[in-house]
């Protein structure tokens, strides 16, 4: 049943985190003019880390080990993403402030992934 949760919690995630930020990066649909001020580069490393949701949701599915190692990176990129994003911002480069909030939800929401897939292949 966690199993299932996760798995589809995370494939929306993946599927939602892909269309936005490839949406904002091609401009597709109009939404980078909505998107303000947004900084290219956490918008590439949420880009990079929805598709490693979707490769991590297929190695739960195939009930693999290594799926853990997607969930790990991503985390990865999105904290030095978040560290870029104070350097940008220090050197007094636009953003939007809801970025600031977005990417620490981010970082914990990964990191509750790798804590649950974790535990799952742990049994």
């Amino acid at each position: 049943m966690k199993k299932t949760i996760l798995l589809l919690v995370l494939i929306l995630f993946g599927i939602v985190t892909v269309f936005m930020s490839s949406s904002v990066l091609f401009d597709w649909f109009g939404i980078r003019e909505k998107e303000g001020n947004y900084v290219p580069g956490i918008v590439w490393a949420n880009f990079v880390c929805g598709i490693l949701y979707l490769v991590a949701a297929y190695g739960i599915f195939k009930n693999q080990t290594w799926s853990r190692f997607p969930l790990t990176i991503s985390v990865i990129i999105l904290i030095i993403a978040y560290i870029g994003l104070f350097i940008h911002i220090n050197n007094g480069g636009l953003y939007e402030t809801k970025t600031v909030g977005a990417m620490a939800f981010r970082i914990g929401v990964t990191a509750l992934f790798l804590f649950i897939t974790t535990k799952i292949f742990k049994k």
